[in-house]
């Protein structure tokens, strides 16, 4: 388990998530990619515990993967089954157990007041938090996707499942597109990656 973990998580945390995962029902997998979600955490009908990590995460984003499914074995250890997911025992297990890893050993300096802002109050997916989500992408590989604010109106795009979409109008927060197959209206968050398939006509 160290040795696996030493490629995927910043040097410093090593030593502290060896010791948050000494635990003899408890195991950690990586796997391939997952568009959907970047871990998941399950109790098996065994009795043991497994959480899982995508293994095309940058570092940072898989430690902080790895804690919110490490909090999620400790809030069931501690308050039960019965408790929501990511209910506020989950939210206070999280803040614990990543209080030790917001230093400037660890993440980066930048990086650190958005880390320190988003753990007031953690959500259930570290990708509803816009300015964070988009911090943190900067350390990934680079690739040929673009974020959705950078698609022009009217272009359009496509999205990994092959889904195509005509760039609308910003509302608030979020983003309308069209799915050019169902002529059904979507929302999506700013940092979401996308494929840009043509510039707007002149």
């Amino acid at each position: 388990m160290q040795h696996t973990l030493k490629t995927y998580i910043p040097e410093q945390a090593i030593p502290k998530i060896i010791a948050l995962l000494d635990h003899d029902n408890l195991t950690v997998k990586v796997k391939s990619e997952r568009k959907t979600k970047h871990g998941d955490y399950q109790r098996l009908p065994n009795g043991k515990h497994q959480i899982s990590v995508n293994s095309n995460l940058n570092c940072y984003r898989f430690l902080i993967t790895l804690i919110h499914e490490i909090a999620h074995f400790e809030a069931y250890k501690t308050y039960g089954k019965s408790i929501k997911p990511h209910g506020i025992e989950w939210k206070r297990t999280f803040q614990h157990l990543m209080l030790p890893f917001l230093n400037p050993e660890v993440f980066p300096l930048d990086l650190l007041p958005l880390l320190a802002n988003h753990f007031k109050n953690p959500k259930a997916s570290s990708d509803t938090d816009v300015k964070m989500a988009l911090a943190l992408k900067q350390f990934d590989e680079p690739n040929d996707k673009t974020y959705i604010f950078e698609v022009p109106f009217g272009s359009t795009f496509k999205l990994y499942n092959g889904r195509v979409f005509k760039m609308g109008h910003k509302r608030v927060k979020r983003f309308e597109s069209v799915e050019l197959n169902t002529g059904r209206t979507y929302l999506f968050n700013p940092n979401a990656e996308v494929e840009l398939l043509k510039e707007v006509n002149e």
